[in-house]
């Protein structure tokens, strides 16, 4: 089957306390605000061609608006449309023109936990530039990781509809397996699976120019009193840096950089233990993961599964 997604677009997010949210991702997180309207504000990172990386609207429910992938071409978003349609997946909206920043074609979904997905192609590239050193502002979206009672079944269901591949799994000498490592391209992984109590949000991951910035840039928003739960560290499975904040409504966004790219010709998935230190932080710098690290990743549980967001 082929691969008819490219890469991960953008992650939308609604929120009760809007104003505070979008200060919060236009201010100290380092987004740059490029449209908005009455409840909604679309963010985008000075480093990306994408139009926008997070859509906040304001919401009396917080839940996952819906995460939106690529595609190379209409005709490809109208022949993966024509695939979940004989699968029996249920579409919320046909291929057509889309009225967001930058248009495009596409069409939404919901996956097997009853997320909204989007999948477009042919969306305008923004104007973008190439961060200075030092500059510690994101530079583009780097994944997003959800929350799943059943991971298994979760991967499988990406696997057979969208064509993602499994990279790597982490796992506990006595939980099993806890969390499933994606990819829709060489990047090691654009979407994980977390295992969880409930079907949420697990975090949303920025990509940071260089270790330097990626370094600056935790400094920068601990200084400015935003709560870290995890970090500076660099995990074993996709090589990358990380530090775990807290957004205003309890969301887990991340600082990383230096993700790995794999030849998928030749990669082999692992199975990590990550009982093992050096599989959660390679460098031993991170402060230990702990219970209630684990707990503010669960999130809370979803408010919008099987209800498509209003825009």
């Amino acid at each position: 089957m082929s691969r008819l997604i490219t890469h991960l677009r953008h992650v939308d997010l609604a929120v009760p306390d809007f104003d505070r949210q979008r200060d919060f991702y236009a201010g100290v997180w380092g987004l740059t605000e490029v449209a908005s309207d009455t409840g909604i504000s679309f963010l985008a990172a000075e480093g990306s061609p994408e139009q926008y990386i997070i859509r906040l609207r304001k919401d009396a429910d917080k839940r996952l608006d819906l995460v939106s992938f690529g595609a190379a071409t209409p005709a490809d978003v109208d022949a993966l449309a024509e695939r979940l349609r004989a699968a029996e997946v249920s579409l919320i909206t046909e291929p057509g023109a889309l009225t967001t920043p930058g248009g495009g074609y596409g069409f939404r979904f919901f996956d097997g936990d009853g997320r909204t997905v989007e999948v477009s192609a042919d969306v305008a590239v923004r104007a973008h530039r190439k961060l200075e050193p030092k500059e510690s502002v994101p530079v583009r979206l780097s994944h997003v990781v959800l929350n799943s009672p059943d991971i298994d079944a979760t991967r499988a269901w990406y696997e057979t509809h969208l064509n993602f591949a499994l990279s790597d799994t982490l796992a506990h000498p006595r939980m099993g397996q806890m969390m499933h490592f994606m990819r829709c391209n060489p990047q090691h992984h654009s979407l994980a699976i977390a295992r969880g109590p409930h079907v949420s949000l697990h975090h949303v991951s920025f990509e940071l120019r260089g270790v330097d910035e990626f370094m600056y840039g935790t400094g920068r928003l601990l200084r400015a009193g935003v709560r870290m739960i995890w970090g500076p560290g660099r995990h074993l499975a996709g090589d990358n840096t990380f530090s775990y904040f807290l957004d205003p409504h309890g969301n887990t966004v991340e600082y990383t950089t230096e993700l790995e790219e794999l030849d998928e010709d030749t990669w082999h998935p692992q199975v990590h233990d990550f009982t093992r230190p050096e599989v959660s932080d390679q460098w031993g710098t991170a402060n230990p993961a702990n219970e209630l690290i684990a707990k503010e990743s669960f999130n809370n549980v979803d408010r919008g599964l099987y209800v498509a967001p209003p825009v």
